[in-house]
């Protein structure tokens, strides 16, 4: 692996960990739509402060985009506070406006800047290392890893030192509030951290690749468990696996990187998805199955002890007559009296069918609840 190649997978690395910790407090707010909103609504910001600074390196950038962040921020609950429209409806109001003014002012006075609407939309992780720190003569990386690598740590301090009041802020705002807390305080906090670890990978990823990064790995870890902390460490694992990963597969197909870890996100998302113990598709199917013939195996038990020790316990017990009984399918009764006897609920004498302990004891505990 060459130099450039490391690089291009350490700012992979370093960016998709900072994107990921604010991203966690996003997805449990079901505030992700927020993340597009402002990748996009910090374009304009973006762009005001090249205006001044007339350097795409300036970290004045940085302050300004998160400030514009902050501010579309600011317009969507102030919308949704009106109760006119719903927060998505806020949003989908608030960012197109913020994003055409950016659009329009890169198209009319910096369209032959690198700061052109290609770069601000896709990005290019392959350019990152172009942009050099140079200090003394001596040449320390590229600065977008730097930039990054700072945003990282800032990210990790906060939500360390304000651990708790997030956790408590993000599950009941009220309780928050009542304990002497200001909610309002660290949702902008927040916000603020998202607009500048978003502004500070707009250059190298783009806009695109920034929301897949916020949202994917957290959402991803919410499959997984329930606990902040597991997330948060979840989060920044699976962001990173999705970005070495996402890098070889471009290096391998020679395609867009960050197309390729955008991709990655989605596809390790939809095997957690799938996979993933309890909570995903295949676990859940599996349980539905389990719960039909559970369920099934109850009304049989249920059937044979209303029955027991009457007169028409003998024909209420035959077992070629069971489906008429239940008005169950012939082939469906069949498999729940298997499933029964495989369970040692009910044991076999001839055709007919007796309850055992076991599944007397089910009988009478379902009859009870």
């Amino acid at each position: 692996m060459t130099q450039d190649h490391l690089e291009i997978l350490l700012i992979a690395i370093v960016t998709a960990s900072a994107c990921a910790l604010p991203g966690v407090f996003l997805v449990l707010r079901r505030m992700t739509l927020m993340s597009d909103a402002i990748s996009h609504a910090i374009l304009p910001g973006i762009v005001l402060a090249f205006f001044l600074t007339h350097n795409i390196s300036s970290p004045l950038l940085i302050l300004a985009a998160a400030a514009t962040g902050v501010l579309t921020v600011v317009f969507v609950e102030l919308l949704q506070k009106t109760k006119l429209v719903k927060e998505d409806a806020a949003i989908g109001l608030t960012f197109p406006v913020l994003f055409s003014i950016g659009v329009i002012l890169i198209s009319r006075f910096a369209s032959n800047v690198h700061l052109d609407t290609d770069a601000v939309l896709l990005g290019e992780l392959a350019y990152a290392p172009l942009n050099r720190l140079k200090l003394f003569g001596y040449d320390l990386g590229p600065i977008s890893l730097y930039v990054m690598g700072v945003l990282l740590m800032l990210n990790l301090t906060f939500i360390l030192i304000f651990y708790k009041e997030l956790k408590l802020a993000t599950f009941d705002a009220s309780l928050a509030a009542t304990l002497g807390l200001s909610p309002v305080l660290i949702h902008y906090g927040l916000m603020t951290l998202v607009s500048m670890t978003t502004v500070g990978a707009f250059d190298a990823v783009g806009s695109i690749l920034v929301v897949a990064l916020i949202a994917g790995p957290p959402v991803t870890a919410y499959l997984m468990t329930d606990s902040l902390t597991r997330m948060l460490i979840y989060s920044v694992v699976i962001g990173c696996v999705n970005a070495v990963g996402g890098y070889w597969l471009a290096y391998i197909t020679n395609v867009s990187i960050a197309g390729a870890i955008a991709t990655v996100t989605f596809l390790v998302f939809v095997v957690v998805f799938l996979i993933v113990p309890n909570r995903g598709i295949i676990a859940i199917a599996l349980r539905h199955v389990r719960q039909k013939w559970e369920f099934a195996q109850t009304m049989l038990v249920i059937h044979l002890f209303n029955h027991e020790g009457l007169p028409e316990a003998q024909t209420e017990s035959e077992i070629a007559h069971l489906h008429e009984h239940l008005q169950w399918e012939p082939a469906f009764s069949s498999r729940v009296v298997k499933y029964a006897l495989n369970n040692r609920y009910v044991s076999q004498e001839a055709a007919q069918l007796t309850l055992t302990d076991r599944g007397r004891a089910i009988a009478q505990k379902a009859l009870v609840q």
